[in-house]
C-alpha cells in the first residue's frame, strides 16, 4: 500500500490505484529530473542567502540532491509511480538522505512553478541541441554547394522546367531555410530562459525570496514579471515546437527533392547505399526510405504542435493539471527532429550528384527561352512582345524536336529582324546561369559569394546556440 502523500493531510481515503496510473506523469517527467535537481539546487541556495534556511541547511540540501541525480543517471533510483510526478519522488528520496531537512526544501515554492523550470530548462538545453544539427546540415550543405557551383539543372516552378541554375544555388536555398530555423530557435531561446521560481503556486509567496539569483545560478538571464502567468505560460514549449514544425517542413521539402531526383526519370542523383533499402522481391530497386521516413515523420512533429495548442485552448488561469499534457508531445518533436537533422547532416555528404542527366534535362525544356526574351528587350523591343516572339519561337522549336539554340538564324529571323549571330552565346546555358549576378542570383560569382557568407556564419555561431543573438 502507498505511504500517504506529501499533500495528503487534507484527505482521508487514498487514491484509487487506476487513479494513480492514469494521472501519474513519472514517466515523461524523469526526462528532466537532473534540470528539476539544478533548480532545487539553486533554489535551496537562494533559501539561505535570503536566511530563510541556514547555510548548513542549504548544504545538507545541495550534497542530498547530488546524490539523488548520482543515482538517477546511474540508474539506481527507484521510481515510484504512486509518487505522482518527478518532484514527489525526488524529495521523497532526499528526505530519506538527509532527514528531516529534506522537508525544508519545498519552503516558498509550488510544484507549479517548480515544473515550470525543470522543463523550461530542458526544452532550452534541447533546443540548444538542435541548433547544433542545424548548424551540422548546413555545413554539409555548403560543401556540396562548393563542389557544384558550375554544376547546372533545371530549375522549377509548378514543377515544370523554368530556367536553368546552379546546382550549388538549388542546395543553397535549403542551407538558407535551416539558417532560418536556427535564428527563429536562438530568438526563442530569450523567452524559454526566463526563471518561473519564486511565482509559488500562482500568487507569488510571503518569503522574502531573490528569484534573480535563482536564475543567475541556472544562467537564465531575466525572472517572470507575471506570477500568475509564470505558471500558466507554455508559450515556452509552443514557440520550439514550431520551430520544430518548421525543421521538419524543410526536412520533408528536401526529402521530396532527393525523392524525385534518385527516379531514373530524372536520374539527378544516386543514393548512397548506406542511406537506402531495396526490395524484398525485385533486385534491381534502390529504394529512398531514409528520405521517405523522414518526410512521413513531419506530420508527428506538426501533431505535437497542434495537440500542444488545443489543450492550452480553453484553459483558464491559472495552472491546471491539463498542462501536465505539454511534455510527452514536447519529448516526441524532439527525437524526432534531433535524430532527423542528425541523419540528414550524415546523408548530405554522401549524396553523388550527377551533372550530365541535368545537362541533358536542361536541354529538354526550352529552358533558356527566358534569355530570348531579354535579348530581344536589349534590342529595344517592349518586354510583351519579346514575349510573344519568344513563345512562337518555343513553338517552333517544340514542333522541330530541337532546342531554341539549334534554331537557325534564318529561322529566328522570321520571328524578329532584331537577331543576329550574337544569340547563340546568349543561349548558351552556362552563360544564362552566369548572367543573373545579382544578389542571391544563380549566377557564379553570387553564388561564391553565399558560401562564402554562409561559411562566415558557420564560424560566427556557436554550434549549438547560446541564447543570445549573433
Amino acid at each position: 500500500m502507498s505511504e500517504q502523500k506529501l499533500w495528503g493531510g487534507r484527505f482521508e481515503a487514498r487514491t484509487d490505484s487506476l487513479v494513480e496510473q492514469y494521472t501519474a506523469s513519472v514517466e515523461t517527467d524523469k526526462h528532466f529530473a537532473v534540470q528539476d535537481i539544478a533548480g532545487s539546487k539553486a533554489h535551496a541556495a537562494m533559501l539561505a542567502a535570503q536566511g530563510i534556511l541556514t547555510r548548513e541547511e542549504a548544504q545538507t540540501l545541495r550534497n542530498g540532491l547530488d546524490q539523488v541525480a548520482d543515482e538517477i543517471l546511474q540508474g539506481s533510483f527507484e521510481w515510484r509511480d504512486d509518487l505522482e510526478d518527478v518532484h514527489m519522488n525526488v524529495e521523497k528520496r532526499l528526505t530519506d538522505i538527509v532527514g528531516e531537512t529534506g522537508q525544508k526544501l519545498h519552503t516558498g515554492r509550488s510544484r507549479n512553478d517548480q515544473v515550470a523550470l525543470g522543463f523550461r530548462l530542458l526544452v532550452s538545453e534541447r533546443v540548444t541541441a538542435w541548433q547544433g544539427h542545424l548548424c551540422g546540415v548546413i555545413q554539409a550543405l555548403v560543401e556540396q554547394a562548393r563542389q557544384h557551383v558550375q554544376t547546372i539543372l533545371p530549375g522549377y516552378t509548378h514543377l515544370q522546367p523554368a530556367q536553368p541554375v546552379s546546382l550549388a544555388q538549388h542546395l543553397l536555398a535549403y542551407a538558407t531555410m535551416f539558417q532560418r530555423d536556427w535564428e527563429r530557435l536562438n530568438d526563442a531561446q530569450k523567452r524559454i530562459r526566463v526563471s518561473p521560481l519564486g511565482a509559488a503556486a500562482l500568487a507569488g509567496t510571503t518569503y522574502p525570496l531573490d528569484p534573480q539569483a535563482v536564475a543567475d545560478e541556472l544562467g537564465f538571464e531575466t525572472v517572470f514579471a507575471n506570477s500568475m502567468d509564470a505558471v500558466a505560460d507554455r508559450d515556452f514549449v509552443l514557440e520550439p515546437l514550431f520551430g520544430a514544425s518548421c525543421i521538419a517542413m524543410h526536412l520533408s521539402r528536401l526529402c521530396e527533392e532527393i525523392v524525385l531526383w534518385a527516379n531514373p526519370g530524372f536520374g539527378f542523383v544516386r543514393l548512397p547505399d548506406a542511406f537506402a533499402t531495396g526490395s524484398s522481391i525485385m533486385p534491381q530497386k534502390k529504394n529512398p526510405d531514409v528520405a521517405e521516413i523522414m518526410r512521413g515523420k513531419t506530420g508527428h512533429v506538426y501533431g505535437a504542435l497542434m495537440g500542444l495548442l488545443t489543450t492550452l485552448k480553453g484553459l483558464p488561469l491559472t495552472y491546471n493539471r491539463d498542462l501536465q499534457e505539454d511534455k510527452a508531445p514536447f519529448l516526441e518533436a524532439d527525437r524526432t527532429v534531433g535524430l532527423s537533422l542528425e541523419i540528414m547532416a550524415r546523408m548530405v555528404p554522401e549524396l553523388e550528384f550527377l551533372p550530365e542527366p541535368m545537362r541533358r534535362a536542361t536541354r529538354a525544356g526550352f529552358l533558356n527561352a527566358t534569355e530570348f526574351a531579354d535579348y530581344l528587350v536589349g534590342k529595344g523591343l517592349p518586354f510583351r512582345q519579346a514575349h510573344h516572339i519568344t513563345g512562337q519561337a518555343v513553338a517552333a522549336a517544340e514542333r522541330a524536336q530541337c532546342g531554341l539554340e539549334d534554331l537557325s538564324l534564318a529561322q529566328f529571323r522570321e520571328f524578329s529582324p532584331l537577331v543576329d549571330e550574337d544569340i547563340y552565346a546568349v543561349l548558351d546555358y552556362a552563360a544564362a546561369v552566369n548572367r543573373r549576378q545579382t544578389p542571391g542570383g544563380t549566377g557564379a560569382g553570387s553564388v561564391e559569394h553565399q558560401i562564402a557568407t554562409l561559411s562566415r556564419w558557420l564560424e560566427m555561431v556557436p554550434k549549438g546556440g547560446n541564447g543570445g543573438s549573433v
